[in-house]
C-alpha cells in the first residue's frame, strides 16, 4: 500500500539536506570520506571537478583536503572504477559493499570485435595477474602492462583495442573489471604518470560482501541518497540492466526493506522502508555545481530538475553532468564554466533567468568558494558561456 503523495520539492530538499548542499559539513562534522557516502559516490573523471564536488559539500575545505583523503597516511577515500565503469571516489569504509554490488551487476554486450574480445577464463586470468602485480606495489600503466603479459602471455599484450591515437592492449578491456573486483585502484602520480595500486594498500582489506547482500545494500543506500526513486532510474544511475534492477527491487520489496510511495503522481518509486519523513519547506538558495556532480546525475525525474530551458541548455543530449550548472532554490537555472591563470579563476555564469539581489550575493559567495577550494583567486563574470557540453 502507498502512503501519502510525496511533493518533487520535498524529495529535492531531503536529498540536498541528505548530501550536504543545504548546509556544508562542519569541521568535525563529517570529513571527506563521509562527505562521498553521503553522495554515495563522487564522479571523478575530471579530478579538479570532483574535488570541488566534495569540496563545496565541507565549509573551509580545500582539494588539499580532499588529497588527503585520497593519498594520506589514513585514506577514508579510493578512486578507482565505481558505476556506469566510470572513475569515482569511493568511500574506503564502504568498499567490501562497492566490489560485492559492481561486481555483481550484469555486464552488456561487448563493444569489440568476436576476435578480440575475452573469454571469461581469459577475463579471470588477467583480473588475478593485475591483482599479484600491483599487490605492494604502486605501477605505470606501461609497467603494469608488461607485468600482466609476463602472467599471462603475449596474447593478452596484442594491440586490438581502438584507443585515442593508437591501439591499446587486449587486457586493457578489463581494467575496470579488475577496479570492480577490488583489485586495482588508482595511486598518486608519479610525475605525469597515473600509476595503480590495490585497494588494499589505500587503506581498504575487507573482502566484498557477497553479490546479493552487497546489491540489496547498493540499493538501499540509493533510495537513501535519492529516493523516492524507481528501480528504472536505479538501473539507469548503475548502468545495469532494467530486469536484474526491477528483480533486485522485487526481492527488497518482498523482504520488507523498501516500500513503495507515490511522487507526483508516480506510485511506482521507493524509499527505504520506514524512511518517509521529509522537508516541510522548500530549498531556498543559490550553489554551483561542478562537471560530473552526483547529485544532477542521480536525480530524477530530470524533467523537474533541470525545467524549461534548463533541459535543452544544461543537458547534452538528455544526458546530466555534462555541464557545471547553477541551482536556484533547488532546480538547474544556469550553467557556468571556470578558467584558470595561475591563482586566478574566472567564473563565468550564464543564468537562465534574472536573480534578485540576495541571489547575486549568494553567487558572488558561491564563487569565491569555488577559489578557496581550488587554492586559488575568484573572479566572477556574469554572462554568456561560450563553452560547449564536456566531451
Amino acid at each position: 500500500m502507498t502512503v501519502a503523495a510525496i511533493s518533487w520539492s520535498a524529495a529535492n530538499a531531503r536529498r540536498m539536506e541528505r548530501q550536504f548542499l543545504l548546509n556544508p559539513a562542519k569541521p568535525g562534522q563529517a570529513g571527506p570520506g563521509e562527505v562521498v557516502d553521503a553522495m554515495l559516490a563522487a564522479h571523478a573523471q575530471v579530478m579538479s571537478a570532483a574535488e570541488l564536488s566534495v569540496g563545496l559539500r565541507m565549509d573551509g575545505a580545500t582539494r588539499l583536503d580532499v588529497r588527503d583523503a585520497l593519498w594520506g597516511e589514513e585514506p577514508s577515500l579510493v578512486k578507482t572504477y565505481g558505476p556506469r565503469g566510470t572513475i569515482h571516489f569511493l568511500p574506503v569504509s564502504e568498499l567490501p559493499m562497492w566490489t560485492g554490488a559492481l561486481s555483481a551487476v550484469p555486464g552488456g554486450p561487448s563493444p569489440f570485435k568476436a576476435g578480440d574480445r575475452l573469454t571469461p577464463s581469459q577475463t579471470d586470468e588477467i583480473v588475478g595477474a593485475i591483482g599479484e602485480a600491483l599487490d605492494g606495489a604502486c605501477l605505470t600503466i606501461d609497467e603494469l602492462s608488461d607485468e600482466v603479459v609476463a602472467r599471462t602471455g603475449p596474447w593478452a599484450g596484442d594491440l586490438v583495442l581502438p584507443a585515442f591515437q593508437g591501439m591499446w592492449p587486449r587486457w586493457r578491456s578489463v581494467m575496470h573489471v579488475a577496479g570492480h573486483r577490488g583489485v586495482l585502484c588508482f595511486a598518486p602520480n608519479r610525475g605525469r604518470k597515473v600509476t595503480y595500486t590495490r585497494p588494499s594498500a589505500a587503506g581498504s582489506e575487507e573482502p566484498p560482501l557477497s553479490a546479493e547482500v552487497a546489491a540489496g545494500r547498493l540499493v538501499r543506500r540509493f533510495l537513501y541518497a535519492y529516493g523516492p526513486a524507481t528501480s528504472p532510474e536505479f538501473a539507469k544511475w548503475a548502468a545495469a540492466p532494467a530486469r536484474w534492477a526491477g528483480e533486485v527491487f522485487a526481492s527488497l520489496a518482498s523482504a520488507g526493506e523498501i516500500e513503495a510511495v507515490e511522487m507526483e503522481g508516480v506510485p511506482s518509486s521507493w524509499v527505504v522502508a520506514g524512511d518517509t519523513e521529509f522537508p516541510a519547506e522548500p530549498v531556498r538558495g543559490v550553489r554551483l555545481l561542478p562537471y560530473f556532480d552526483a547529485y544532477v546525475i542521480a536525480s530524477h525525474p530530470r524533467e523537474r530538475l533541470f525545467p524549461g530551458r534548463a533541459y535543452e541548455r544544461a543537458l547534452a543530449g538528455g544526458q546530466a553532468g555534462n555541464f557545471p550548472v547553477l541551482l536556484v532554490d533547488g532546480i538547474v537555472a544556469g550553467v557556468w564554466h571556470q578558467r584558470r591563470s595561475g591563482r586566478r579563476i574566472t567564473v563565468t555564469v550564464e543564468p537562465l533567468g534574472s536573480l534578485n539581489a540576495g541571489q547575486e550575493r549568494e553567487l558572488e559567495g558561491q564563487a569565491e568558494r569555488v577559489g578557496e577550494v581550488l587554492e586559488g583567486w575568484a573572479e566572477l563574470v556574469v554572462g554568456p558561456v561560450a563553452v560547449g557540453a564536456h566531451a
